[in-house]
């Protein structure tokens, strides 16, 4: 475990105070009072485990000073002993929580997120499946108190999605959804088989941090706009106008369609939003690949070819085979509830894992 130094916590805790005073003084203007209120939001549970550290280490030196001491009666020193023992199996894991809490963090953590989910092989079972994982993301969403918009979907004429994606807004969203890019895999008995047999089918999960205006600029001679009239079944839209927009941003070769508004000036500005959003991440990628050795040992790579996740309905169990997690419950976390536990274990090992490779470097 790397020691964080005294000085390096007295660092912390000054600029905390600092930031404190700034805020109580009335002087800032709305811009600076904002920016220093996300600088004190930030650096509160740091100075917390800083603070927490500095007073255990405190105790345990006056106590180590009592043992030693040549007038300290023997009841004294026993009971000072008791404690120094309670501290010293207390102090390594606070130490760690700060240096958990002084890890370099991803800038686009606190954003919300583009949620994009596609059924993969396994035909009309498939997207069945895309829209269970849809289910779980919307009451996994509820319950954090996010809000989740439907930006665009393609829905399969069995139910479910051939392709769904969402806007999902609220704070650290990135930071909770991001471990879900990846291969999502069931293994049920789809309702069209009458032979019982378990199939196994699988949907694609991509989750992109939305970027903030400063992040990306989309220069309009870049972009090829086309509008042709919406297509789709059951009279959901009036097809008597060219409100479907495709985007093409021509430097990348992305390409964005909308067309589940009846406005076509609605449909770009989703479409916009979407493109924004995965150029954003190719921008992020390109950056990584310069870390690509680092982030292999890590759980969030976010590599989307990857099988993360198996959801076995017949032994209703749920498998993370990144961090080898098995969990028997499977109908509590497709209805979100128990989701968080997965989340949970999987930052905790992406947090061991960079820890690890910090000490390394050290």
């Amino acid at each position: 475990m790397t020691r964080i130094s005294p000085e390096r916590i007295a660092q912390i805790e000054a600029r905390y105070q600092e930031l404190q005073a700034r805020m109580a003084s009335g002087a800032l203007d709305g811009e600076e009072f904002v920016r220093t209120s996300k600088d004190y939001a930030e650096l509160e549970p740091v100075a917390r485990a800083a603070g927490e550290v500095r007073r255990l280490r405190a105790e345990l030196e006056v106590l180590q000073g009592l043992i030693t001491a040549p007038e300290s009666e023997p009841e004294i020193i026993e009971m000072a002993a008791e404690e120094a023992h309670d501290l010293r199996e207390r102090l390594p894991a606070a130490e760690q929580q700060l240096a958990i809490q002084l890890l370099p963090r991803d800038s686009a953590d606190m954003r919300p997120a583009m949620l994009e989910i596609r059924a993969g092989t396994g035909g009309d079972e498939a997207a069945l499946f895309a829209g269970d994982l849809l289910r779980m993301y919307s009451r996994f969403a509820e319950e954090q108190g996010w809000r989740i918009e439907i930006m665009s979907a393609s829905a399969s004429d069995v139910g479910g999605f051939k392709e769904v994606i969402a806007s999902v807004n609220g704070a650290g969203v990135f930071a909770k959804l991001k471990y879900e890019s990846g291969v999502h895999r069931v293994q049920r008995v789809p309702v069209t088989e009458s032979g019982g047999r378990i199939h196994t089918s699988a949907a694609t999960v991509a989750v992109l941090p939305e970027p903030e205006a400063v992040d990306i600029q989309i220069n309009d001679n870049d972009l090829r706009i086309d509008v042709y009239r919406a297509s789709g079944s059951g009279g959901q839209h009036v097809n008597t106008t060219d409100s479907a927009v495709r985007i093409t941003h021509l430097p990348s070769g992305l390409v964005v369609t909308q067309q589940d508004e009846k406005s076509q000036h609605k449909n770009k500005a989703k479409a916009l939003k979407v493109l924004g959003a995965r150029l954003y991440e190719l921008e992020r990628s390109k950056a990584a690949a310069t870390e690509a050795d680092a982030r292999k040992s890590m759980v969030g790579s976010g590599d989307r070819s990857e099988r993360i996740r198996t959801y076995n309905f017949p032994q209703g169990r749920v498998t993370d085979h990144r961090i080898n997690l098995t969990l028997h419950r499977l109908d509590e976390i497709l209805a979100g509830a128990g989701l968080s536990e997965l989340i949970d274990a999987l930052t905790a090992q992406d947090q061991a894992s960079r820890l690890a490779n910090m000490e390394m470097a050290g």
